[in-house]
């Protein structure tokens, strides 16, 4: 996404504001585990001062992700705010080699807090009712210590 600053670095403007749908490839999509993103928006501002290009934004949407236990689609509506130097932040993302004059490509630091807005795990309402046992068999989580071998029980104690 480049947004025109020209009139902000010659003083024209205080502020260039940004009012835009965001649109991604597919292929960055694909490199993930996002199905599927929808309404993303992103809402703010450009300043500049003496030390550089500050951004002020809102970004919001709706990521599709595949349910943890179940794999089906799960909407995940996702709402963050990007604060800070906009050189800074694209150094910090490894974007450094863009030369700022006229145009800022604003979209790796889009894309950095989208991928930032992920959740570990996901359920939907369906599968949060989900029988998680049954006739020999039963579901084991990270949490399920209680049946570990007792010689195993005596490594855990080695990691503490």
């Amino acid at each position: 996404m480049i947004i025109d600053i020209t009139r902000l670095n010659s003083g024209i403007d205080l502020s260039a504001n940004i009012e835009n749908d965001v649109m991604i490839e597919q292929s960055y999509i694909d490199n993930t585990e996002i199905m599927e993103l929808k309404n993303v928006k992103l809402f703010g501002s450009i300043t500049k001062d003496s030390e550089g290009h500050y951004i002020d934004c809102e970004l919001s949407g709706t990521m599709i992700l595949p349910d943890s236990l179940t794999l089906k689609p799960v909407e995940y509506d996702f709402l963050t705010e990007i604060n800070g130097n906009i050189e800074e932040l694209l150094n910090e993302i490894g974007e450094n080699d863009k030369k700022i004059e006229n145009t800022i490509d604003i979209f790796p630091i889009i894309w950095e807090n989208i991928l930032m807005e992920i959740p570990i795990r996901v359920e939907s309402e369906e599968t949060r009712d989900v029988k998680l046992e049954g006739n020999g068999w039963r579901l084991v989580t990270d949490d399920d210590t209680s049946d570990l071998n007792p010689e195993l029980q005596k490594l855990k104690d080695l990691l503490k």
